[in-house]
């Protein structure tokens, strides 16, 4: 099966998955080049995702006003099957803290949080496959 052929999650499924996790990867750019930073998570009332950084993080400089992904998936190692979801959206930086329902939690002194605002939510399904062994130069087929 293809990425393009596998099941599609719809909004509210894709929204129960974001909430089951707490890690994720924000994709952005340095310097026109792609940028994938794994961090820790929350989901506020709105389905927007917050992460917490260093203000003078290179992720803040970058993120601020970018239109930025976020993935959060998980896959079974024995059989391959999962998920995936991927919030695109704007990223707001604040040095408010989260709101109390979303973080209930104390947040370090020069610390920022970052609100993705979801424009784009999509999410599939990742149906279990052969598993892979080892191939020519390194490489992996499906095992026979």
């Amino acid at each position: 099966m293809t990425p393009d052929t596998t099941p599609a999650l719809d909004e509210r499924q894709c929204l129960r998955l974001l909430a089951t996790a707490s890690v994720g990867r924000v994709v952005y750019t340095v310097g026109a080049l792609p940028a994938v930073l794994p961090t820790r998570y929350l989901l506020d009332g709105d389905a927007g995702v917050l992460l917490s950084a260093a203000a003078d993080s290179e992720l803040i400089r970058a993120v601020s006003g970018a239109l930025v992904a976020f993935e959060v998936g998980e896959v079974d190692e024995a059989d391959g099957s999962g998920w995936t979801v991927t919030v695109l959206g704007r990223a707001d930086v604040s040095a408010e803290p989260p709101p109390a329902e979303a973080a209930p939690m104390v947040r370090p002194t020069g610390r920022v949080t970052v609100r993705i605002r979801p424009e784009l939510l999509k999410g599939r399904v990742l149906p279990a496959s052969s598993p892979c062994r080892p191939g020519p130069a390194g490489g992996h087929r499906p095992a026979t």
